[in-house]
């Protein structure tokens, strides 16, 4: 006698569509992903995903809203520290490359460049600019810099971040504990003072201090 199907609760079912529509949205784009293929991979009529969503836009809204908190709530709690700038921005990068690592699929929707998603990894970028501008004002003042040009630089080392991790996205020949050591490389020693071999102040050395 065949055994009976266990029938999902409304949590349940919900859960398993933005699962589903989450890796064809991250495969395929928001355009030529269509609600008929989220039913069918998740094995449900058309109904049953419009009546959770009300459409793919609802859909695709609750996923990059979930994407959203995920990778914001990572990397400010990196950002919100007494440590030194060079153990924050090390903290920062490390916290954004795992999270692409633990959440690829979601990243790759965060980061596209060809559905409508373009725009929502950038406005998080302004927003950590701005939370980084902060610090680095704080740290300017202290060391007799002029605290107008912290959001110059914070943008500098917002794109120092998050440029490469894009990147690492495609090409995973390094850890992301060397990708993040190589940020801190350049962040922190400029192209000047470039170090061959950089490692992680969480491995015991100060980027700062190597050589």
């Amino acid at each position: 006698m065949a055994s009976k199907r266990t029938r999902m609760s409304a949590g349940e079912r919900r859960e398993q569509l933005i699962a589903v529509a989450r890796g064809l949205f991250a495969e395929k784009g928001f355009d030529a992903t269509s609600i008929e293929e989220v039913a069918s991979r998740a094995k449900v009529s058309k109904p049953v995903v419009y009546e959770h969503f009300g459409g793919k836009e609802g859909l695709y809204a609750v996923i990059v809203d979930r994407e959203l908190t995920c990778i914001y709530a990572a990397i400010t709690g990196a950002l919100e520290s007494d440590a030194s700038p060079s153990v924050i921005l090390e903290h920062a990068a490390l916290a954004l490359l795992t999270y692409i690592e633990d959440h690829t699929e979601g990243f790759r929707i965060l980061s596209s460049e060809n559905d409508r998603s373009s725009g929502t990894y950038s406005t998080l970028l302004a927003d950590l600019a701005v939370q980084v501008s902060g610090i680095l004002a704080t740290h300017f003042k202290a060391h007799e810099l002029d605290p107008r040009t912290a959001p110059l630089y914070a943008q500098m080392l917002v794109g120092i971040v998050a440029l490469p991790s894009q990147w690492w996205l495609e090409n995973r020949r390094l850890s992301k504990e060397e990708v993040a050591a190589h940020m801190v490389n350049l962040a922190w020693n400029g192209l000047r003072g470039i170090l061959p071999r950089p490692v992680l102040r969480t491995r015991g050395t100060d980027p700062g201090d190597q050589g």
